[in-house]
């Protein structure tokens, strides 16, 4: 099941992201913008409890969530452009990670580092990844979780293309994803088009 997150603020800051002229500084800014706009949406369903509280007039019953037990796991190294937008929502979250890099012949994740708190059977967990191209990273990054005991498990993504989602969808029918967009198409490369390039390369500068 896929969400699109197509709120204005979204839509706007989108547009200048895919911009082939906007540069590193902005391009993280975005990123972390849109993840914080996207967790607002991704915490909607979160359970609260009620907790009183003394206003300078009175007493009375307010609302809290327990952030402590979420967990985020940004995909390496483009999910890291992710966290902070994800924590100032929720700055209490721990923060696990998975390191994987896709093999340029086979087009399939190769892991090489994973490291995750513990969850609890009520913990939720958001993976964070700003591209969902042929979904293989997040199939790969999901099983490592649920292997780790996570259960109630989210996926954002800014982009995404009609191919990952079908196959992130398959394969884990009891996960959410959330995206800003729906691109048209994966090219030859893997590459998801119209897209905004290779993310993690304009993250950080490494082209």
């Amino acid at each position: 099941m896929h969400l699109v997150v197509d709120h204005p603020l979204v839509l706007h800051k989108l547009t200048i992201l895919r911009d082939k002229a906007t540069g590193p500084k902005e391009f993280r800014e975005l990123v972390r913008e849109i993840a914080t706009l996207m967790t607002y949406e991704a915490t909607r369903h979160l359970n609260l409890k009620r907790k009183v509280v003394e206003t300078p007039l009175e007493k009375c019953e307010g609302y809290e969530i327990n952030d402590k037990n979420i967990v985020i796991v940004p995909i390496l190294r483009a999910g890291l452009g992710m966290i902070d937008g994800v924590l100032q929502l929720v700055p209490n979250a721990s923060v696990g990670y998975a390191g994987m890099y896709r093999d340029p012949a086979t087009k399939m994740p190769v892991e090489y580092y994973a490291k995750f708190p513990a969850f609890f059977d009520d913990t939720e967990v958001f993976i964070l990844d700003p591209m969902l191209a042929t979904g293989n990273s997040a199939v790969k990054a999901i099983d490592l979780v649920k292997a780790h005991g996570g259960k109630h498990i989210t996926l954002l993504s800014i982009v995404a293309a009609p191919e990952g989602l079908k196959v992130v969808e398959s394969a884990h029918k009891d996960v959410k994803i959330l995206t800003c967009t729906v691109d048209r198409e994966l090219n030859d490369d893997a590459y998801i088009l119209p897209g905004l390039g290779d993310a993690g390369d304009r993250l950080y500068r490494t082209k």
